[in-house]
């Protein structure tokens, strides 16, 4: 029996381990427009981290697996990735894993999505099955990848070619939710699509799938998935902030809160990333689009948003307090991601910390042993280091560079990301008599001046 050809096209934080997975059962072909990005996967490294190296070089192919005999390497499964379309022609199955940002003025930006989709129907053929797993508003899929997908293909859609939609739930940076053991949800065109791409994920995700009615259904359960979890962090960010003036300490009210059984276990914090900082304005504006303005996801946006200006004003409230001089102080800000445990910088609101500081006249050096420096300047022109040399002894990441005009100590320090690395690190040697330790998100043990 003839193996079903997979195709992911897009190979970042949420195609390349789908792809992995894949490839341990079927002939995989991940094709992504960033050369150096597949010559690094082809030589067996991630630099995103999702996939370790060994996992990747366990199915990684040398030559297109669409060509193999089913006696031959790996029984003709693994993974061969690429940046060549034609190397995709073959797929019976094509999933779109490329990202959904939004744009300035947060409104969805579908350019990648488009693309993703006019390359494909260039090489569709009749009985392929198109599936999409990035975060959309409901209708997208159907309403305006379908079409393009018919124009450049010739094909006519739940005829001669089918869609279906699996959200992607990939959580960077975590190594016990992995892909496979995150229950999917699945959906097709047609109830027959519907079950051949569920039984597709069934195949490989040992967690389980649940099989939606509809793709706008599917569609709509993901973008409320990070609405939901967006609109609870601004909730408890509010309590942060009127804690604070009532000179609470947040996180124990929320410790007592949470010996109720039914009570959600939120914490105050930035909210950045591709997900959560960026889904609610896909539902918001397909709302109104059909005249409906909603007024608690975009009121939870709007206070999530601001958040980095109210941590560098309370950074700036605890140093006055202190008696530190504001401008031209020196201030250490411990990480530069988005999250925890991951080098992904994309939409990080450490960021808006990092502006707001200086705006205030304060001089910021950026320590990340995770991020990639180059990104951080490319985004954002602001430079990172990888490694910060403590007297002697340095913390280390794979793109070391050391500071050398490091100061001897620092007027305040900052805990932006809570990276495994800055759990146990000894902020003695950086500080003065009087340095502010400022910990956002409340992980240090009796060492902080002030945090969320």
């Amino acid at each position: 029996m003839e193996r079903t050809k997979i195709a992911i096209i897009g190979l970042g934080y949420v195609g390349l381990p789908l792809a992995r997975l894949f490839a341990t059962k079927y002939p995989v072909v991940g094709y992504d427009i960033n050369a150096k990005r597949v010559d690094e996967l082809q030589n067996g490294h991630d630099s995103t981290r999702e996939v370790e190296d060994a996992g990747l070089k366990a199915v990684l192919l040398k030559r297109n697996p669409f060509g193999f005999s089913p006696e031959s390497e790996l029984n003709g499964n693994g993974l061969f990735c690429t940046k060549g379309l034609i190397d995709i022609q073959e797929a019976q199955v094509y999933i779109i894993t490329v990202p959904t940002p939004v744009d300035k003025n947060n409104r969805p930006d579908l350019t990648p999505l488009y693309k993703a989709s006019a390359a494909v129907g260039g090489i569709l053929k009749k009985g392929d099955v198109v599936i999409y797993e990035s975060t959309v508003y409901p209708g997208v899929t159907e309403e305006e990848c379908v079409p393009i997908l018919e124009q450049e293909s010739g094909l006519t859609f739940n005829t001669d070619f089918f869609a279906g939609y699996s959200p992607e739930r990939i959580n960077p940076g975590d190594k016990e939710h992995t892909v496979d053991k995150i229950l999917k949800v699945t959906a097709g065109s047609t109830p027959e699509t519907g079950k051949r791409v569920d039984d597709l994920y069934k195949s490989v995700i040992t967690a389980g799938t649940y099989l939606a009615p509809t793709i706008k259904v599917a569609e709509a359960a993901k973008v409320i998935e990070n609405s939901q979890r967006d609109i609870n962090i601004a909730f408890v960010n509010e309590l942060a902030k009127i804690f604070n003036l009532l000179e609470i300490d947040t996180h124990e009210v929320l410790k007592a809160a949470g010996t109720k059984w039914n009570f959600l276990p939120f914490t105050p914090g930035l909210v950045g990333g591709h997900c959560i900082g960026v889904d609610p304005y896909y539902l918001a504006q397909k709302a109104q689009e059909k005249g409906y303005h909603p007024e608690i996801i975009l009121a939870g946006r709007r206070l999530n948003d601001s958040m980095g200006e109210y941590v560098a004003a309370q950074v700036v409230k605890t140093m006055i307090k202190k008696n530190i001089s504001i401008n031209g102080a020196e201030l250490l800000m411990l990480g530069i991601t988005f999250k925890e445990n991951c080098p992904d910088v994309r939409n990080t609101k450490i960021v808006d910390v990092v502006n707001a500081l200086k705006d205030y006249g304060i001089k910021v050096t950026i320590f990340d042993p995770l991020a990639n420096p180059d990104e951080v300047m490319n985004e954002y022109g602001l430079e990172c280091h990888n490694e910060l040399d403590l007297n002697g002894t340095s913390l280390r990441a794979e793109r070391s560079k050391i500071i050398n005009a490091l100061p001897n100590d620092f007027d305040a320090i900052v805990l932006g990301v809570s990276h495994k690395e800055f759990l146990n690190m000894d902020l003695n040697p950086l500080k003065k008599e009087n340095t502010v330790v400022y910990d956002v998100k409340g992980v240090l043990t009796g060492v902080a001046d002030g945090k969320l």
